[in-house]
Order: structure tokens, then C-alpha cells, then sequence
């Protein structure tokens, strides 16, 4: 079972080099579901994300715009940050690798790495992508203009011969291979676990923890060529010992956010995280060379490594450079920001690669949520409304109630979707249930019970009343299982049912949501049922958002 004491959480940090696209904060916003899932269910939770500043190719954009490196990542993070604003995102801590903090972290794992002979000089010659890093040739794509990064084709590779201080990858392998069986889940989902253990079984080669330019733009190496630390007399950094190569960097932001080097109780409480979320493309990074990193430091690895796909156009990957990308703020213009969340993890499975477009995100807004979501609580709460004064019912008891019959087995196969990061899976099982609600209106037809019940038939106005009372406990329990996706949603809808919405904006500071999704939670306890209000207002013309 998994420690309910805490609950931490990170996201890939993203390169700040240009502003994001959708597919960018694809995996942020799934992990701010995670999130608040866990704690509203009451565990203290912490969420890291962040941003990737010290790329060779950061350095040229700056360059080409006639900045500083600090001054173009400052402007780039910005624009992160607003767009995070807008899909709701709500991370205990934006980290940045230019923070003080996050500097001593790494230096930290460079010193701890070289006193466990971990670390040593070499020579390194190949072609070097300002993305990320050296690749070897077996990696690299060839056509008729030459080699390019299968993960950044459109930006030109170097050929660089440097002396360079290489980290002992190859003496983790017995390791690296005890871990994956000792822990067959804790990379995820299984088949990425079984690529990773394929390239393992291949061999590992050490790789360059350093960059030579003196004064470049990065983090200080620590230590000099012959082992001393490398400042000046003044303390400052002694540039002629080069950079931390930007991959080892990049990695240690995860354990800077729980309170590495800096705060060690912090650390210990938080450490080892209990779950990465990261893109198939950086799998190799995170499941074999970060946990070798962490061992050499006499740090724990983390817990799980979850690894999603991509967003397609037409089967090819989507991206600014391509010209193919969404832009996240567009988005939320036309959908909202929950409608945003909602049809992106719906639309885009959280296990592997999904084509995607502008046209089948508008469609499943107006499906799921305009036509069936919103609809279900507009009627629901206009016919609860107008048939019994305003007053709001009570559901009938569980056994009593047919749509009570499946809920705690769907809350719990929505939770272990949630937790075993499924995401699409349990807004699946989410629109389900909303179905079910649906077709228990049309079946029971209200409005007919309604006007039996005027002409004096009191069995049709007790029915009517249990059956109303049902549907708005239904579009309660509703409001509240999918309002880690929807989170400004919940509260609106759950005020039009005349019940409080306890949680803070984070999902923080509520009431246990598994005791407030058990079947009628709020028995005997007076309402009075708000105004209706459509939830999600049916998009009739599909306007471009790319």
C-alpha cells in the first residue's frame, strides 16, 4: 500500500525557450490532477514543476534576440507561468534551475558523485545536440541534409571534441538490473519498463557530466581538474573549470524541491518522490541514469516513474517547430479552463501516443460535458427546483436507489485509475455515470410524475420526490469525483445543489473526499437549491484555436 502520509509528485521540467503549447502542458496538467486528488482525500501533498534554463540552445535564442541568458529564460518563464495560470495548474513550488537552491543542489551531487570515485575525467568527441546532449551515432536520424536528434530534428547538431568529466554509468548496471525486478512496477506503464530494461541489457556507457566552455551559460562545475574545489580566491566560481552538463542539472530539480541540500528534515519527510511524470522521449534519463545519479549520492530512488506519450497531428508529433501545436491559452479562451482539462485528458490517453484535433476537442466538450455533463445538472437542478419549491430533496436510501447500486464499486475503480495514473480511464468511468443519470431521467420521465402528482396521485409525487432527490445527490457525488479535473467547476455546480464546496483553490484544506463520496453523505441536513446555470454553454460554431 502506498505511505498516505504524503504524497509527492513532479513533471518533467520544461525547456524555457520558447512559449508552450498544449502539448507542452499536457503532462503538467495531468499531474495536477494527481494532486489534487490527493489532497482532497486529505494527504499532504506536494507538487513540483518547473522550467529547464540552462540548454546550449537557450543560450543562442537569447543571443539571436539580443539578451542576456537570464533575461530571455525570466521572459520565457513568464509566459509558462501565465499559461499554467490559466489551466488552473497549482504547484507547491515552480522550480527554476536558476535557483540559488537548486545551484548548491547540484554542485552537492557533483562533489558527493566524485568522492565515490563516481566521477572522472575523459575525452569526449561526437555529435552534441543543445537540447539535449551528446547522442550517440546509433540514435541519431540521417537524411540527405545530414544528422539530427530524433527529438529535435529541426535543431542543427555540433560536433564537439572536449575534455570532460564523465559520471560511471557502466558500474550501476548489476544495479540498475537488481532494482527493475526487485520493482517490476516501478517504472510504468509496463511495456516502457520493458523498453527500459531492453537498453539496460544492451550495456551502459558512461556519460559526460560537463561542459568545457569556461563562463558558459550554466551551472559552475565545482571541482578543478586536479580535484580541489574550484573557487576563487574571492569565493566566486572559477569559470575555467566549465559547466554542469545541463542533463545531470536538470535531473537534480526534483530533489531540490524537497529540500535538498538545504533542508534536511524537509528532505526526509518528502524523499524519495513518490511519483515522476515525464514523456517517452527523456525515459532513458529518468529510469536508468537519475537513479544511478541518486545511488552514488547515498540517495534513495524514486518510488515510480510514469511515462506518457505524445499528442499527434495526423500521426505526426506535435510541436511549435512543426507548425502543428495548440496554443493553451486559445484554448482556454474558447473552452474554459476546466473544459480544457477535461478534453485534453479525456481526448489524450495518459499511457501512450493519441492523434488530436482542434475539431475532436470541440466535439467532446459538446458531447460529454454541453450535452450530457451539463445538461444532466441544468435539468436536475431546474426540475428539483420548479417541482418541489426549491427545497432540496433527500436521495433515498442506498438500497432503495438504482443509481446508488454502483457507486462505491465505480468511486472505487475511478480512484484506482487516478492513482495508477489512467487518467482517461476514469474520466471514462466519470462519463459513465453521468450516462447512467441521464437515462434514469428519460426513463423515469419527472415532468409526467410531476403533472400525476398535480392531478392527485400521491404515489407519483412520493416517487418523484425520491427520484429528484437521487439525481441531485448523483450530480453532487459527480461534482466532487470529477472536480480534480474540473476544479473551478465543483464549486459552482455544487452551490447550485445548496451544498458548501469546503476545499480550497488548490483542493487543499476540504473535508476526506472518500467519506463526502459515499451515498448520501449529507442526509437530513436543509438546502435550499440555487439558480440554474449552464455549466458548459454549447459551442455552435467550432472557432480555430491553433
Amino acid at each position: 500500500m502506498p505511505d498516505r502520509s504524503r504524497y509527492y509528485l513532479t513533471t518533467a521540467i520544461a525547456y524555457a525557450n520558447n512559449q508552450p503549447g498544449l502539448h507542452t502542458l499536457y503532462e503538467v496538467v495531468g499531474s495536477d490532477v494527481i494532486a489534487r486528488w490527493h489532497r482532497m482525500c486529505g494527504t499532504p501533498t506536494r507538487f513540483l514543476t518547473g522550467t529547464d534554463e540552462h540548454s546550449v540552445n537557450i543560450s543562442m535564442k537569447a543571443a539571436e534576440r539580443g539578451l542576456a541568458p537570464r533575461e530571455f529564460v525570466d521572459e520565457m518563464v513568464g509566459l509558462f507561468k501565465a499559461s499554467e495560470d490559466r489551466l488552473g495548474i497549482t504547484p507547491d513550488r515552480f522550480i527554476r534551475t536558476t535557483d540559488p537552491d537548486h545551484v548548491r543542489a547540484a554542485q552537492e551531487m557533483v562533489r558527493r558523485a566524485h568522492r565515490n570515485g563516481d566521477i572522472y575525467l575523459g575525452t569526449y568527441e561526437g555529435w552534441y545536440c543543445p537540447n539535449e546532449g551528446f547522442r550517440a551515432a546509433s540514435d541519431l536520424i540521417e537524411d540527405a541534409t545530414g544528422f539530427h536528434c530524433p527529438n529535435h530534428p529541426d535543431v542543427p547538431l555540433q560536433w564537439l571534441t572536449e575534455k570532460n568529466w564523465f559520471f560511471r554509468l557502466s558500474a550501476y548496471q548489476d544495479r540498475l538490473e537488481r532494482h527493475y525486478a526487485e520493482h517490476p512496477d516501478w517504472v510504468e506503464p509496463e511495456y516502457r519498463r520493458n523498453e527500459m530494461l531492453g537498453f539496460i541489457r544492451q550495456g551502459l556507457e558512461d556519460f559526460s557530466v560537463s561542459r568545457e566552455e569556461a563562463g558558459g551559460w550554466g551551472i559552475p562545475f565545482p571541482i578543478r581538474e586536479d580535484g580541489s574545489d574550484a573557487l576563487l580566491p574571492d569565493g566566486t566560481p572559477d569559470p575555467a573549470a566549465g559547466t554542469i552538463y545541463v542533463w545531470y542539472d536538470a535531473l537534480i530539480n526534483y530533489i531540490t524541491g524537497a529540500g535538498f541540500p538545504d533542508s534536511p528534515d524537509e528532505f526526509a519527510r518528502w524523499w524519495p518522490a513518490d511519483l515522476h511524470v515525464i514523456g517517452k522521449d527523456i525515459a532513458r534519463f529518468h529510469t536508468i541514469y537519475w537513479p544511478a545519479m541518486l545511488w552514488s549520492a547515498g540517495i534513495e530512488a524514486p518510488r515510480k516513474v510514469w511515462i506518457h506519450g505524445w499528442l499527434l497531428v495526423r500521426g505526426e508529433r506535435m510541436s511549435k517547430s512543426r507548425g502543428n501545436f495548440l496554443d493553451p491559452n486559445a484554448v482556454v479562451d474558447v473552452l474554459g479552463t476546466d473544459g480544457a482539462r477535461y478534453v485534453l485528458l479525456r481526448e489524450v490517453a495518459f499511457d501512450r501516443d493519441s492523434d488530436v484535433s482542434w475539431d475532436s476537442f470541440v466535439r467532446r466538450y459538446n458531447a460529454d460535458l454541453a450535452n450530457d455533463f451539463g445538461n444532466l445538472v441544468n435539468r436536475t437542478v431546474s426540475m428539483a427546483a420548479r417541482y418541489l419549491g426549491g427545497e432540496r430533496p433527500d436521495p433515498r436510501p442506498a438500497d432503495d436507489a438504482p443509481l446508488a447500486a454502483r457507486w462505491p464499486e465505480a468511486v472505487a475503480r475511478y480512484r484506482e485509475r487516478v492513482e495508477g495514473c489512467r487518467l482517461h480511464e476514469a474520466l471514462a468511468e466519470f462519463a459513465e455515470l453521468v450516462a447512467d443519470a441521464n437515462r434514469t431521467v428519460d426513463a423515469e420521465q419527472p415532468w409526467v410524475l410531476a403533472k400525476a402528482a398535480r392531478e392527485g396521485d400521491p404515489a407519483a409525487g412520493e416517487r418523484l420526490r425520491g427520484i429528484l432527490g437521487d439525481l441531485v445527490e448523483t450530480c453532487r457525488l459527480l461534482g466532487l469525483l470529477v472536480a480534480p479535473f474540473m476544479p473551478s467547476t465543483a464549486p459552482r455546480l455544487l452551490g447550485q445543489l445548496g451544498h458548501d464546496y469546503g476545499y480550497g483553490a488548490d483542493g487543499n484544506r476540504g473535508p476526506a473526499l472518500l467519506e463526502e463520496l459515499r451515498w448520501g453523505a449529507h442526509v437530513g441536513e436543509a438546502g435550499t437549491l440555487g439558480t440554474p446555470e449552464p455549466l458548459f454553454p454549447r459551442l455552435d460554431v467550432d472557432p480555430s484555436a491553433g
